[in-house]
């Protein structure tokens, strides 16, 4: 059976996605987390995408695989499979995608049963926020940059108390902290 692992980069105060414009850089790209963060990719069966983080990443990655330094990731971005929950979008998708049909626990649930390998949610938006109030998410991976942002929206907003058991820790010596945990509870808010 699969493993649904949402996988964020996230600032030290939470934040996910950089207020526009953009500040100089929250995300630390240094060489040693990013080999850890390729491994994991390559070890993945698949992608479970949000229609916004699907039409985001797949402008962006079929035109990385020419990009210096990114050729491995882009290769592996580009061909793993990928599963897109929507209310919007119908099909066939391109960027080798496939649109969730039906009720997201059951779709969800069926894609666990049939992968043995671990399926990322790539993004911390509202597919992440619904996977975790449903109960369906085996891991989450934070990979913590030392940035304290002003703004922009914090991780897991309004998702409710979730007791979550620490499972590694892995410090690079830029600062960033790759942190594994495991939901164990849902809490009543």
């Amino acid at each position: 059976m699969g493993r649904l692992i949402i996988n964020a980069a996230i600032t030290v105060n939470g934040a996910f996605e950089a207020p526009a414009p953009a500040p100089d850089g929250w995300l630390v790209l240094d060489p040693d987390s990013q080999q850890a963060s390729l491994e994991k990719w390559q070890a993945a069966d698949a992608m479970v995408l949000g229609r916004k983080t699907y039409e985001g990443l797949a402008a962006v990655w079929p035109r990385m695989a020419d990009l210096p330094g990114f050729e491995a990731y882009a290769e592996r971005m580009n061909s793993m499979p990928k599963y897109v929950a929507s209310r919007t979008l119908s099909g066939p998708l391109e960027w080798n995608a496939t649109l969730l049909e039906g009720d997201l626990s059951d779709s969800v649930g069926s894609l666990k049963d049939e992968h043995d390998g671990n399926l990322i949610v790539s993004g911390a938006g509202e597919l992440a926020r619904d996977l975790i109030a449903r109960g369906l998410v085996d891991e989450i991976w934070f990979t913590v940059s030392p940035y304290l942002s002003a703004a922009g929206p914090r991780i897991f907003d309004d998702v409710g108390a979730v007791r979550l058991e620490l499972v590694a820790t892995t410090t690079f010596p830029s600062g960033v902290v790759r942190l594994c945990y495991r939901p164990t509870a849902q809490l009543s808010s």
